[in-house]
C-alpha cells in the first residue's frame, strides 16, 4: 500500500501547525498587552470591513435610486390626484356657470310673462340650433299639443326674438328677427321717436355688435339714441306693441340719401335658452 502523506510533507503540516498555534498565541499575548484586538482578528476585521465597504457603494447606489423611484412615483400620483381635482373644479365651474345663466334666463322670462298681460303664454326651451343657421332660426320643445300655431310671436330676455315658422307636434321652429336673407320675412317695426312714430322693417343684422339694423329710412322725423323699438303690427302677422329694443346710434347711408338705424334688441340673440311663445290675445278667441 502506497502511504497517504509522504515524511515530507507531515513534517510540512506539523511546522506549519506549530506556526499558526504560535503566531495566535503571540497575537494573545500582544493584546493583552497593548489592550488591542489579536492580529488574526484585526486581520478578519479589517477584511470584513473592507468587503463590507466594497458592497455597501452598489447597495447604496440602488438604495437611493429606488428611493428616487419611489419618490417620483409618489410625485406622478399626487399630480395625478390634483389634476383630477381642477378637472373636477373646471366642470362644477361650467356647470355653476350654466346654472347661472338659466337662473337669469327665467328670471327675465318671470318679468316678460308679467307684461304680457293681453296674451295667454306657453314657455319653451330651445332644444336645437344649428351653426348654419345660427342668426335665422332656432328648434323649441313645445309645438302642436301646447297650442302653437305658425306666426306666433316668440320672446325672450325683455323682447321680440321672433315667430314661429313651422310647427310639429311636439316642436316647433322659430324664425328669428335677425334673419335677413332674402326669403326671409322681414319684421315690421316702429321707433317712438320725439315728432312721432317712425315705420320701417329689419333690413340686416351686426352679429359682433349684437345689433338689429332698420335701413333706407326716409322719414325726417328726429330719432335719436334711447329712443325705444316695437313691433308695429303692419303686415298683419305680428302683433303690434311688443317690445324689441332700443335705438343705438343713428346713420347715414352709404349714399347720404336715408337714415340707417342701428337697435339694441332687449334679448341677446347669440344667446337664447328658453322662450315665451305668445300663443294668443285674451278675449280674442
Amino acid at each position: 500500500m502506497r502511504k497517504l502523506f509522504s515524511s515530507r510533507a507531515v513534517v510540512t503540516i506539523i511546522i506549519a501547525f506549530i506556526v499558526i498555534v504560535g503566531l495566535i498565541a503571540g497575537s494573545n499575548w500582544w493584546a493583552k498587552r497593548t489592550n488591542q484586538p489579536p492580529f488574526i482578528q484585526r486581520f478578519g476585521n479589517d477584511l470584513a470591513g473592507g468587503v463590507s465597504r466594497v458592497i455597501s457603494v452598489p447597495t447604496t447606489a440602488i438604495g437611493r435610486t429606488a428611493n428616487s423611484i419611489g419618490n417620483l412615483l409618489d410625485t406622478f400620483e399626487e399630480n395625478q390626484a390634483l389634476k383630477s381635482k381642477i378637472d373636477e373644479f373646471a366642470q362644477d365651474k361650467v356647470r355653476l356657470q350654466t346654472v347661472e345663466e338659466e337662473n337669469a334666463s327665467l328670471k327675465k322670462q318671470l318679468k316678460l310673462e308679467a307684461t304680457l298681460t293681453d296674451y295667454k303664454t306657453v314657455s319653451a326651451v330651445t332644444i336645437s340650433r344649428s351653426p348654419s343657421t345660427w342668426q335665422s332660426q332656432l328648434v323649441i320643445n313645445k309645438g302642436l299639443n301646447s297650442g302653437l300655431k305658425k306666426g306666433m310671436p316668440v320672446l325672450a330676455g325683455a323682447g321680440i326674438i321672433g315667430r314661429i315658422s313651422e310647427v310639429n307636434t311636439t316642436n316647433a321652429k322659430v324664425a328669428l328677427i335677425s334673419d335677413t336673407s332674402e326669403d326671409a320675412n322681414r319684421f315690421a317695426i316702429t321707433i317712438k321717436g320725439e315728432n312721432g312714430d317712425v315705420n320701417g322693417i329689419v333690413t340686416s343684422f351686426n352679429r359682433e355688435k349684437n345689433q338689429l339694423i332698420m335701413g333706407q329710412v326716409t322719414s325726417d322725423n328726429k330719432i335719436k339714441s334711447g329712443d325705444l323699438v316695437e313691433t308695429s303690427g303692419l303686415g298683419g302677422v305680428i302683433p303690434s306693441g311688443l317690445y324689441v329694443g332700443k335705438v343705438a346710434s343713428v346713420s347715414k347711408d352709404d349714399y347720404g340719401l336715408s337714415k340707417r338705424i342701428n337697435i339694441e334688441p332687449a334679448a341677446d340673440l347669440g344667446n337664447i335658452t328658453t322662450v315665451v311663445v305668445a300663443v294668443s290675445e285674451i278675449g280674442a278667441q
